[in-house]
């Protein structure tokens, strides 16, 4: 059998930059385990898989695995990648200005609008689950410890690290300077343990000074219940970021949420959120920088 497939690099405009994304379309015909072995084969943060919708109100449907074969749910950088190739590789119908579709995630049916200028995609938008705002992580010293951080680099009484999900929950930990975030080196058996008490699945650390004088916020991610070292960008934890900040009122509702990703791995994103009377929506650029035939039979 021979498998076609596309990488894309994800929140970036440039090659080689972003979040790299392995995408599979025609995957109906694959099975459960055999995604699982296509997406270690590719060892990338996650490969997403595109399928016909099991309901008739959604245009298509995704399925995304991280490399240890964990499927991953949430509108990130899994589905904008995926929807960026289906919109540059003719597979939707197109016009000028937004089109509308509707994705299929597990159980979750999410609006994507696809902005064209002429025949140019210019970006993809996702709007992700409403925000659920959950546990507060009160362990502050083992906190630190697991991401091999001072307590002092923390803020627990001005901006206590807590669990918000808009498809994925994620502990948000904010810390007191960039300086700090690039200092964090997470030791990954004692944050999944910390995650595991906290209810979260990954751990966006971020700051409030950011690299771009135009951007809000600078963050990591590190997800080590499903295998992630560390994620370049990571679109179902900015989504929560920017819903945090906003309820905090450290942004405006509405506003956008310039988020910056990456630099620590030499792969520099931005992801742009807007919330909005707790509407969510992530929006993106992508490169498609790759095609090949994977042979598996």
């Amino acid at each position: 059998m021979q498998v076609p497939f596309y990488f894309v690099d994800v929140f970036s405009e440039q090659p080689l930059a972003g979040n790299p994304l392995s995408v599979v379309p025609q995957a109906e015909t694959l099975d459960d385990l055999t995604m699982k072995r296509i997406a270690n084969e590719f060892n990338q943060a996650e490969t997403t898989f595109i399928l016909p919708p099991r309901r008739g109100s959604a245009d298509w449907s995704l399925r995304s695995f991280t490399a240890s074969g964990h499927e991953v749910f949430g509108a990130g950088h899994n589905s904008l990648g995926a929807w960026w190739w289906l919109a540059e590789s003719g597979k939707l119908k197109l016009s000028d200005g937004l089109n509308h579709f509707t994705q299929e995630i597990g159980d979750s049916l999410l609006p994507v609008e696809v902005h064209c200028e002429g025949q140019t995609v210019m970006s993809v938008i996702m709007t992700q689950s409403p925000p659920l705002f959950g546990n507060i992580c009160n362990d502050i010293g083992a906190l630190a410890e697991s991401l091999g951080l001072e307590e002092e680099d923390l803020m627990p009484q001005q901006f206590p690290s807590q669990v918000v999900t808009t498809g994925a929950p994620h502990l948000l930990v904010p810390v007191r300077s960039r300086e700090a975030i690039v200092r964090a080196r997470p030791n990954g058996q004692l944050l999944a343990r910390v995650l595991a008490n906290a209810g979260g699945e990954g751990c966006y650390v971020f700051c409030l000074d950011p690299v771009l004088p135009s951007s809000n916020a600078h963050a990591r991610f590190f997800n080590p219940t499903v295998g992630i070292v560390e994620d370049s960008a990571t679109g179902t934890a900015a989504g929560p970021l920017a819903c945090q900040l906003v309820a905090k009122g450290i942004v405006e509702d509405g506003a956008t949420v310039r988020i910056e990703q990456g630099h620590e791995m030499g792969r520099p994103s931005l992801l742009n959120v807007q919330v909005r009377n707790g509407v969510v929506r992530l929006a993106g650029r992508c490169v498609t920088v790759a095609e090949g035939v994977l042979r598996i039979q």
